[in-house]
């Protein structure tokens, strides 16, 4: 049967479920750069070019294996500008007998190619996309009648499927999570390594050049640009990381120092997020950093939970709830959010340095966007639908698969709970703890009220008052309650009152 093999953007693997069975001569291989896709929102400057590239590349690596490639790029003057329009245009050109691809990471495409049999009237064959470790079908097994969906238990089942870390039944060193010993505050003088970092060849010079007289007014800063965009140098990346940062991972995992934006984080994510590395590859080198002695169990531990299990456990609540997922707003949050989320013009030293870097890098590590950037969302109630768009447009790593359950339910615990067991809401000291923002600050967190106290610190316990009746069963944060309730009317006062000026400030835009 005479075949089109659409491969999205995001599935640049070659083992990809598109793929197999091609027929050499009766097959062509259909990839596409087009509007619809990089302007949905107006994604940062260097995401599109990463992906661009990454795309480019992969195209002429199929090419190399002897694949029949047809591929659109963005200037084409015959470009549609959707996915349908060029699906439809290559399957009038060439007569094809079926569409096939595998399924997307994205509700809304998945139900735009939906529609694609009926529309071209010849039949559309959704794949399963096998490169993750569990299926939408196998988590919804698993999700079947438990009252509560965690990620712990979810990842001992998938350490137990895939023997990672395991003594027969038993994980290694007796215990499942090691996070308790990843928490270490960072020292002064702390020396991290350089990133791996990729020359820009000639592909990536054009890639750069058309984002950069196409999308002048996306956010983002489009060079330096260092991503890998070919497998070998993603592999590289890793195999960077797992002999330079691993090590130090677990123990500063959390930590974040001014002007140290990678820190000893793997910056892997880009690369499992459009295929270019597989998540057992990355699983299994760290196991085996373990085994030879390479790196601690906390921290090879800590980084295989974050890919066997939270990855994985995101993308199941994604297919498992939506699309009403898209939809909650559990604390029935309205503000909008802040311009110095753009900008990065403000103040607070902690926000401000995770918007530059990610500005500059299309990148923040987990800590920068839970307890920074998506802390202050939190506290101020930042409507979840504009947090979940700024999400989706900065970093190059997200794709609404994994950055909405995050933001949802993560991030803002939109969703009441669903994903998350509490609110990650903190004050100013926990910022303080983990990072040395706090020391050039205008403000100043060990004060907790007045005009220069760090806006955390009265923002938390705001938050905490205002929204005690859904919050006030929960047993992680009861804590909580009993020390609010032990301080004095006058300091409940001051909390409403700076809050109170400061979310005034916030809506009319004089905040800084």
């Amino acid at each position: 049967m005479r075949s089109l093999r659409l491969i999205l953007g995001d599935q640049l693997s070659h083992s990809v479920s598109s793929l197999r069975d091609y027929d050499p001569c009766l097959d062509v291989i259909l990839m596409c750069e087009v509007w619809d896709e990089v302007t949905y929102v107006k994604h940062h400057k260097k995401k599109i070019a990463f992906l661009f590239s990454a795309m480019r590349h992969f195209a002429g690596e199929l090419e190399q294996k002897g694949y029949r490639t047809e591929y659109t790029r963005l200037d084409d003057l015959d470009n549609s500008g959707s996915l349908t329009g060029e699906v439809q245009r290559f399957c009038q050109k060439h007569h094809f007998e079926r569409v096939v691809v595998t399924h997307p990471g994205e509700y809304r495409v998945l139900k735009v190619i939906e529609l694609w049999q009926s529309k071209f009237d010849i039949p559309v064959e959704i794949r399963d996309d096998d490169r993750f470790l569990c299926s939408a079908e196998e988590f919804s097994d698993w999700a079947k009648d438990r009252k509560q969906l965690r990620m712990e238990n979810f990842y001992r089942k998938m350490r137990q499927k895939y023997d990672v870390l395991m003594v027969g039944d038993e994980p290694v060193g007796g215990c499942w999570n090691y996070d308790i010993e990843n928490r270490d505050s960072p020292k002064k003088g702390l020396k991290v390594p350089s990133p791996y970092m990729v020359n820009v060849d000639e592909i990536t010079r054009d890639v750069i050049l058309l984002v950069s007289e196409h999308f002048k007014n996306h956010f983002g800063n489009l060079e330096p640009f260092h991503f890998a965009v070919t497998r070998d140098d993603a592999l590289k990346v890793m195999e960077s990381f797992i002999e330079k940062r691993l090590f130090s991972f677990g123990s500063y995992q959390d930590s974040m120092i001014e002007g140290e934006p990678w820190m000893f984080h793997s910056h892997i994510s880009f690369y499992l997020n459009c295929g270019l590395l597989q998540p057992l590859e990355c699983v299994k080198a760290a196991e085996d950093a373990y085994i030879k002695g390479r790196a601690p169990l906390n921290a090879v531990e800590g980084f295989i939970r974050q890919i066997i299990g939270w990855r994985e456990f995101v993308r199941g609540i994604y297919w498992l709830k939506m699309p009403k997922y898209s939809k909650q707003n559990f604390f029935q949050a309205t503000r909008k959010l802040p311009n110095f989320y753009w900008t990065a013009k403000t103040q607070m030293n902690c926000i401000r340095q995770c918007v530059i870097e990610t500005k500059q890098n299309a990148y923040a590590h987990h800590i920068q966007r839970l307890m920074v950037l998506g802390n202050f969302s939190l506290l101020v109630g930042i409507d979840p639908k504009y947090v979940h768009e700024w999400f989706l447009i900065v970093y190059a790593d997200a794709y609404e698969w994994v950055e909405l359950p995050n933001v949802y339910g993560m991030t803002l615990f939109a969703d009441g709970g669903c994903l998350a067991s509490k609110p990650y809401a903190a004050g100013g000291g926990y910022i303080n703890k983990m990072s040395d923002y706090c020391t050039n600050c205008h403000y100043k967190v060990t004060k907790k009220n007045g005009s220069d106290a760090c806006p955390f610190n009265y923002l938390y316990w705001a938050f905490l008052a205002h929204n005690r009746q859904k919050l006030k069963s929960n047993h992680r944060i009861g804590l909580m309650y009993k020390s609010y309730d032990r301080m004095s009317d006058d300091k409940k006062k001051a909390i409403r009152d700076d809050s109170n000026k400061f979310l005034s400030d916030i809506d009319r835009g004089t905040f800084v």
